[in-house]
């Protein structure tokens, strides 16, 4: 089972380890290639004022920039699931779920950074700021990982159940070349975003609960306030239709 998820513009301050390396990173046969894209974003931010940086870190208060214009690459890390703290990640409550869930979640979810890429769980990444689809001058972090690491996602997820529980900017990153799930929120006849993070961390958080290891599995375990209405197929995408009742 692989399951793709997205990042988030809130992370933790969290330190457990040393700077960023080799060792660091899923497809380390990549890690050049990485740290290209990361030197790229280091140098930006790095040779620009703070009011330039404003847009690139999504911020709006200039002082905030002191506290993530720096090195990068000496910064210390911490694992991919500890750093992000969004709305997905506090429904999933990483910290609060059992060894055998933890370890569920560690083995099988590939986050898609804005500035990494894609990473496993279990990567060790520092702290940073890096707004969803900013761009430093003309350079486009999706389109460089979706260019480079692509190749290597379907190696990866080759012969294994997908489920994706990234929102929709994160296809930028990579497309799936095969049979995956999926899921759309609908409340009050409407799709929804916060909602949709919610319901995103909350599966998670059930299938490492149940050691889900098939995707039709994850209907058995959805929590009342969701009802499947409908599922369609297009393409490789399988997408289930849930229905928030709350």
């Amino acid at each position: 089972m692989i399951i793709l998820f997205s990042p988030s513009e809130s992370k933790t301050n969290i330190n457990e380890y040393g700077c960023i390396c080799k060792e660091s990173f899923i497809f380390q046969d990549l890690y050049a290639k990485r740290i290209e894209a990361v030197n790229i974003y280091n140098d930006y931010i790095n040779s620009h004022s703070a009011e330039m940086l404003l847009d690139v870190f999504g911020i709006k208060d200039i002082e905030e920039i002191k506290e993530y214009q720096k090195n990068i690459f000496e910064e210390a890390t911490c694992t991919a699931i500890k750093r992000y703290s969004g709305v997905s990640y506090s429904y999933l409550a990483y910290d609060n779920l059992n060894q055998n869930a933890k370890d569920y979640i560690l083995n099988n979810v590939i986050i898609f950074s804005n500035l990494f890429g894609p990473v496993s769980a279990k990567d060790k990444i520092p702290n940073y700021k890096l707004k969803q689809g900013a761009k430093t001058g003309s350079f486009s972090f999706e389109k460089f990982y979706k260019d480079n690491f692509s190749h290597a996602l379907d190696e990866y997820t080759a012969n294994n159940e997908i489920v994706d529980l990234r929102a929709g900017f994160y296809e930028k990153f990579y497309q799936i070349k095969q049979k995956y799930t999926t899921f759309k929120f609908i409340k009050q006849g409407r799709v929804v975003s916060h909602f949709a993070k919610v319901y995103r961390g909350i599966i998670l958080k059930l299938m490492a609960e149940n050691n889900i290891l098939e995707s039709d599995k994850i209907l058995s375990y959805l929590p009342e306030t969701l009802e499947v209405t409908d599922c369609t197929l297009n393409g490789f995408k399988e997408e289930f239709i849930l229905n928030i009742l709350d």
